[in-house]
């Protein structure tokens, strides 16, 4: 820790976010930047193409002009005349529009406003070229619409203008596109130059931020990583310091006996004075009853309930058994009003000869509670089959809860609560005259700790997996069958067929784990299976799970009537989980042929 309050790691890594942040971040502006100019030189050069084959087709517009007037010579009805107007008029005013459009430019032909200077100047050139055939072509169609069949002599002369200049318009109007393609190129060369450009840019930023950002990072990772070193060290010093504690340790070993058992039987404990007053209380009592923080007399039962007939029975049960100890249930209504059912016990024990204390050990029962309740105002209604089977199913609910926690406790006590506690007895133990045998138990209690660690995180997946509630119910599965296949030497198999990836409700997620979880655990239990695979699928609407085994099998219709049992209450337990989350359950088995297991859960 610092003097600031804030750790070594926290620090670090609020460094490295900093720093990464501007590395991405400048790398993303040099990004946006680049984007930005490229497309910027792109959209100049969209209508370059455009530009380029309108100024050609002039070339062709001009011949075909050209050629159209020319051949009125051999037109000599009136019908022919008239279609040839036609021709040139229309010939005439798309050769037009298109020669003023790529000067002024035209939104409708793609057209920009702006040309060269060198464009300019040769526009400038053929302009008199193109008025001079425009007017002939003009006089000839006035003609023709005044007199369709006038003799082709009196047209001679606008046609020899005609003829005769559109050598010269041909060949600027070569030298016009041949102008468009160089600047059009020049552009792409220019484009090719501000793209090397980008990329050495790109190339100089990252090889500073590789000078200036990474290296000092890696520098700085080195020497926290030093840091910590120095602090295992101190830790180590610590520990062989520790025996000079060894005379107040004793002192209390009674008492941390007691605490552990307290710990390692429920998770909800507390510590009170024989008068009531509260001397500790848990995390989990705490968070339950909504306690910050507690005045050193402050009464045991002010804190349970809120409600004065609670609190003054409860005070009854401490003053009339702190000598004997009891244990039984306790209503308490915490300050929003919430009732809340505990099992609880009341234990005195001495931890010191001249010290007495009482030792309050509880679960929270009030879902328990709540189902005993539901059950019994049933039975006052007359529903008795109803209640026949919802005693059934709420005795197996209470049961298996119990299972639970007594595994929870068993796990907690047998594996975790030994190992801390001949944890605490080698530290006890150390003695720093004696180095050889210190170094031996140090070893011992770093492979101790492993363990600790171990035996916690198996606990943690066995009450629920991180994966599911940080991940997802795929994660979730996936964790499950690897771990279950590992713990039991099956072949348990996850397959993602659509890889769905999306996550649920919570509640949803829990539910459809509990009874994949469920369905696997038949198979291995029950069915003598090797082979486990489960497989997930989804459409629009429906997410599906298929647990298939090549187990012994067996018939449904056999299990559904029965009352009793593991089996038969499984089933019913997933058929509840799965009407909860508005699903369907299908089984379909038979004797040697294994069984499968389909949940379909709405999308």
């Amino acid at each position: 820790m610092t003097k600031n309050g804030n750790s070594l790691d926290q620090r670090t890594f609020d460094k490295l976010s900093r720093l990464y942040i501007i590395a991405l971040s400048t790398i993303a502006l040099s990004v946006i930047v680049s984007q930005i100019l490229v497309r910027n030189h792109l959209n100049k050069q969209q209508t370059d193409s455009t530009v380029i084959n309108i100024a050609g087709r002039q070339r062709m517009l001009s011949q075909k002009l050209t050629k159209e007037i020319v051949s009125l010579s051999v037109y000599s009805d009136k019908k022919q005349r008239n279609k040839a107007i036609k021709k040139i008029s229309k010939t005439l005013y798309l050769w037009q529009l298109s020669h003023y459009a790529l000067q002024k430019g035209n939104d409708s032909l793609g057209l920009p406003k702006q040309n060269s200077v060198a464009i300019k100047n040769k526009f400038k050139t053929i302009n008199p070229i193109f008025e001079t055939i425009q007017k002939a072509s003009k006089n000839i169609l006035q003609k023709l619409k005044n007199t369709p069949l006038i003799s082709i002599n009196s047209l001679t002369p606008d046609i020899k203008k005609v003829t005769s200049n559109e050598n010269y318009f041909l060949l600027m109007m070569d030298d016009i596109v041949n102008q468009y393609d160089l600047e059009a190129d020049e552009k792409v060369a220019w484009l090719r130059k501000l793209e090397f450009f980008l990329m050495i840019l790109t190339l100089l930023i990252l090889l500073g931020e590789l000078l200036f950002i990474f290296l000092p990072t890696a520098k700085s990772v080195k020497k926290t990583l030093s840091k910590l070193l120095s602090a295992e060290k101190k830790a180590k010093k610590m520990a062989y310091d520790a025996d000079e504690l060894s005379i107040s340790k004793e002192k209390s070993i009674k008492e941390l006996r007691a605490l552990t058992q307290a710990m390692d039987e429920t998770l909800l404990f507390a510590r009170i004075y024989p008068n009531g007053n509260l001397i500790h209380i848990g995390k989990k009592f705490s968070r339950l009853f909504k306690l910050s923080k507690f005045q050193k007399e402050t009464f045991f039962w002010n804190i349970l309930s809120s409600n004065e007939k609670e609190q003054l029975a409860i005070e009854d049960l401490i003053n009339q058994f702190k000598k004997t100890g009891w244990q039984g249930e306790v209503k308490t209504t915490i300050k929003n009003g919430k009732e809340v059912w505990l099992e609880m016990a009341i234990i005195p024990y001495s931890p010191l000869k001249d010290k007495s204390e009482l030792l309050i050990i509880a679960s929270e029962i009030t879902d328990r509670k709540a189902d005993q309740l539901e059950i019994e105002r049933l039975t006052k209604a007359n529903f008795e089959e109803k209640m026949s089977q919802q005693k059934i199913v709420s005795s197996k609910i209470i049961e298996n809860q119990e299972k639970e926690q007594n595994r929870i406790a068993k796990d907690v006590h047998d594996g975790i609560g030994q190992m801390l506690t001949g944890l605490k007895y080698n530290l006890e133990s150390i003695n720093m005259e004696d180095i050889e045998k210190t170094t031996s138990k140090i070893e011992h209690l770093k492979e101790l700790t492993t363990n600790i660690i171990k035996g916690v995180r198996t606990a943690t997946f066995n009450l629920t997996p991180p994966e599911l509630a940080d991940h997802g119910i795929v994660p979730a599965i996936n964790k499950l069958t690897q771990e279950l296949g590992r713990l039991t030497g099956k072949e348990i198999i996850f397959f993602n067929k659509t890889d769905f990836n999306e996550r649920l409700d919570s509640l949803v997620e829990i539910n459809i784990y509990r009874i994949t979880q469920e369905a696997i655990n038949n198979a291995i239990k029950y069915a003598d299976s090797s082979h486990i695979l489960v497989s997930l699928s989804h459409s629009k609407n429906i997410l599906s799970i298929n647990i298939d085994d090549d187990g012994k099998g067996f018939e449904p219709s056999k299990v559904k009537k029965v009352k009793n049992g593991d089996g038969g209450m499984g089933m019913t337990f997933m058929k509840e989980r799965i009407k909860y989350i508005d699903g369907r359950l299908f089984l379909n088995s038979e004797l040697g042929k294994g069984t499968r297991v389909t949940l379909n859960i709405p999308l």
